[in-house]
């Protein structure tokens, strides 16, 4: 069985002077919760066969328990305390901020990390969907035991939970749980994240590396959009796999890229379509020319064959990643925070189906209109001509 117990934020809701601690805070509460210590909660977990962890988005906060049958019970208790009872002793939260800047450190020296983390503050330069979801190491120093349990109160408060099970597990001891573990529940209300919109811009960062890696993104529709599904399958078609038009050009008939993929980011309100290419400095700027012609070839309408194929593989990557129990209970809690009800397989399924050809068409100049994209390019110095041959080949 999988619970899920999910706060309806994230590192949207910060500004810049609290970056990175909803991501710290979610670090921090594992130290000790409802008199359990750090070791404790992992070994109450680990010793009937399961296993806990969390992760920290930009819209929302998940702690996750997978365990064997009969479960429920420890996972719900046990989660419960880290939300709402975690023990804010400042020696402990002194250490896990080193841990978070050895983490912060990390990122930046891995360079496929670091150059999306460049395309993201290029995109929305000044907002929070802007800023590392870790944070700096000046911004995480400020956080103080009680700064940061008042900061909890607010991200996991009980008007943003949703808590949500799957696998062998009775939806009658799943109400109950949740009563029992949740319903005293207190905070207070975060605050609504502002609207996002696309800045666009160039990151380029010469870096002695190998190879060079590039994202280039492009602002699209949030999940609450109608074209939705037509920015799903527009990013497979474009590059989603071997079959993509960007993995046959740029790959296959020319040898550009070692890798190249293309994919679509929505969050409530906005969205992106990137492309992630790694590649040898000297072919950056052709690979980027070449991208920009298949993203713009896109504006007239696919074929049906290429558009049932990129309808086949997107309903088979959703729904067999629902063959796992901790997908199904992170899929349907997120599901209601975004919609506020789950979503029926076979009604997703019914909405790729209806989408059109001319609707991906449309979409494409649709997100070409505002003439904006946002580039990093991470690798030697002769790869950053990538950056300008990009805009050039894409907008004139």
């Amino acid at each position: 069985m999988a619970l899920s117990v999910v706060a309806g934020r994230g590192a949207r809701t910060e500004d810049e002077a609290h970056c990175g601690w909803s991501h710290l805070l979610e670090h921090r509460v594992f130290k000790g919760a409802g008199g359990r210590t750090a070791r404790e909660i992992v070994e109450v977990i680990e010793g009937e066969g399961g296993n806990i962890n969390a992760a920290t988005g930009y819209e929302r906060t998940s702690f996750q328990v997978r365990a064997l049958a009969g479960g429920l019970d420890l996972g719900s208790a046990v989660i419960a305390d880290l939300v709402q009872r975690p023990a804010m002793v400042a020696a402990d939260l002194a250490r896990e901020k080193q841990v978070v800047g050895q983490e912060i450190a990390e990122a930046a020296d891995a360079p496929d990390d670091l150059v999306f983390e460049l395309a993201q503050e290029a995109a929305f330069a000044g907002q929070p969907l802007g800023r590392p979801i870790l944070g700096t190491v000046e911004s995480i120093a400020t956080a103080g035991p009680d700064s940061l349990n008042a900061w909890r109160q607010s991200l996991y408060g009980p008007g943003g939970l949703v808590i949500s099970a799957a696998g062998a597990v009775d939806e009658d001891d799943l109400l109950r749980l949740a009563e029992r573990d949740f319903g005293a529940a207190n905070g207070t209300p975060a605050p609504t994240p502002e609207g996002a919109s696309f800045a666009g811009g160039e990151r380029a960062v010469a870096k002695t590396l190998e190879q060079a890696n590039l994202v280039l993104l492009l602002p699209a529709v949030g999940a609450h959009d109608p074209a939705y599904f037509a920015l799903r399958l527009l990013a497979e078609m474009l590059g989603g796999g071997m079959a993509s038009r960007l993995f046959q050009e740029a790959r296959e008939n020319r040898g550009l890229a070692y890798a190249i993929d293309a994919y679509s980011e929505t969050y409530s309100d906005v969205g992106v379509l990137g492309v992630f290419a790694g590649c040898a400095a000297k072919d950056a700027a052709e690979l980027a020319k070449v991208t920009a012609g298949e993203i713009v070839a896109m504006t007239k309408p696919v074929g049906e064959a290429e558009l049932a194929r990129a309808k086949a593989q997107l309903k088979g990557s959703m729904f067999m990643g629902r063959e796992s129990a901790l997908a199904r209970s992170e899929q349907a809690a997120g599901q209601v925070l975004m919609f506020g009800r789950t979503l029926d397989p076979a009604e997703v399924a019914a909405e790729v189906d209806a989408v059109s050809a001319a609707e991906i068409a449309a979409l494409m100049t649709r997100i070409l209109e505002p003439r904006r994209s946002a580039m990093a390019v991470l690798g030697p110095k002769s790869s950053l001509k990538a950056a300008p041959a990009f805009q050039r080949a894409l907008f004139g």
